[in-house]
């Protein structure tokens, strides 16, 4: 990734700095195809950047064409990785959410060609339109087996799959299915047997054994509170990544404050469970616990492990830690995850509300939905912020929670 000092470095980040400035630097489109091809995210299942890309895109008034060469390159059925064009597939889906309906056109020519065409089938079907995927549906009952066409039926209403279901009688039969495992699913959770008769021991040692009803039994112990989930956590968490260590760090999210002495001694250990401490100590640490949140934070930042940096800016955050000031600063300036942005300016609001001013300005042009909602929160209102937010509220590609939140800021 590029330097944070230049405007490249800056667009791979999604910073909004880089998006306020583009306009005015010469060769910023073409870095903006750079990362939309080369996608610099450095978490793909978490961090944003398709309608940030997509926005500039509309504002610089660039071409689609060089994402559909991208798109059809000669790599695309010889180079494995599926996550070659997903970037390039979302951004093309946004820009037709802001009334570029020309990049339908190579969206849809990939769900024809493509290797990965069942990601763009997806994204067509997100956007709802049925004039745009019409005809799709042979190819589609045509490709797909019943366990793809139950993944592309989404869980809300759609207007796409509706029309095919209509069409092809494989997708209603999907359709049909899904609505009945719905149905069967909330009739199951009404029906299911009370873990409350079993005791903690039984509900211990059903977790142990790691086999049928072990997870519902992990969060049988967590809605207790019952201090044996902790010594679980020490069994489970060092092992390597499960699903079963990943029930008990759910399960722990009902425990509270007394959990704290044994959250601070996992988190000085640094060993299996030091994770956990530290999300621990960021939820319900006290003043006593600066000086570890800041040790840890400082050795994030120095190593530039920026998602170990997550808990401590949380905590330090809450706790309105004036003395992290300097490395939050740097944190939102050079950390390569965008996903910690968020935490970074709740953190900046809390403790230097002066000195987040700036950031929450930046903010509103970020690519991290969590930052625009916070930024239209706490962002000074001037001709500039006002305007952003008003194209924030009645942009019809925002997220709701960032567009309910410019609307309650435009209304005071």
């Amino acid at each position: 990734m590029e330097s944070a000092g230049t405007l490249h470095g800056q667009l791979q980040r999604g910073l909004g700095r880089a998006a306020r400035r583009a306009a005015d630097r010469p060769g910023a489109g073409e870095y903006v195809y750079a990362c939309i091809r080369r996608d610099p995210r450095w978490d793909r299942q978490c961090e944003s950047r398709r309608l940030y890309y997509a926005r500039l895109m509309v504002d610089l008034e660039l071409s689609s064409g060089p994402l559909a060469e991208h798109l059809f390159d000669a790599a695309d059925h010889t180079d494995p990785d599926e996550w070659r064009v997903d970037l390039a597939l979302g951004v093309l889906a946004d820009l037709v959410r802001l009334s570029r309906r020309e990049a339908a056109v190579p969206l849809r020519r990939y769900a024809e060609e493509g290797a990965q065409w069942f990601d763009a089938v997806a994204e067509l079907i997100d956007l709802a339109d049925p004039s745009l995927a019409a005809g799709l549906d042979e190819l589609v009952a045509a490709r797909c087996d019943d366990a793809d066409l139950t993944l592309l039926i989404p869980g809300r209403r759609n207007p796409v799959i509706e029309a095919w279901a209509a069409r092809q009688p494989r997708v209603a039969e999907a359709l049909a299915r899904q609505r009945e495992a719905g149905r069967a699913a909330r009739r199951a959770m009404v029906a299911a047997p009370a873990r409350d008769t079993q005791s903690d021991a039984e509900l211990l040692d059903l977790a142990r054994r790691r086999g049928e009803g072990a997870i519902a039994a992990i969060f049988e112990l967590g809605r207790r509170r019952t201090p044996a989930l902790l010594d679980l956590a020490e069994e489970l968490l060092p092992q390597r990544p499960s699903r079963f260590g990943g029930a008990v760090c759910r399960a722990l999210g009902e425990y509270g404050p007394e959990t704290l002495p044994r959250a601070r001694a996992w988190a000085a250990a640094r060993g299996g469970c030091a994770d956990m401490g530290l999300r621990i100590l960021a939820r319900y640490g006290t003043r006593q616990d600066i000086p570890l949140l800041m040790d840890e934070l400082r050795g994030a930042v120095a190593r530039r492990e920026w998602a170990g940096a997550a808990s401590p800016i949380e905590g330090l955050g809450r706790l309105r830690a004036g003395e992290a000031v300097p490395l939050l600063k740097t944190a939102w300036a050079e950390s390569t995850y965008a996903y910690l942005r968020p935490r970074i300016l709740t953190a900046l609001t809390r403790t230097a509300p002066h000195t987040a001013e700036s950031y929450t300005v930046e903010g509103l042009w970020d690519c991290e939905e969590g930052v625009r909602a916070e930024a239209a929160r706490y962002a000074p209102l001037t001709r500039e912020t006002g305007l952003r937010l008003q194209r924030l509220h009645h942009d019809g590609a925002e997220e709701p929670d960032v567009r309910a939140a410019a609307a309650a800021r435009l209304m005071t």
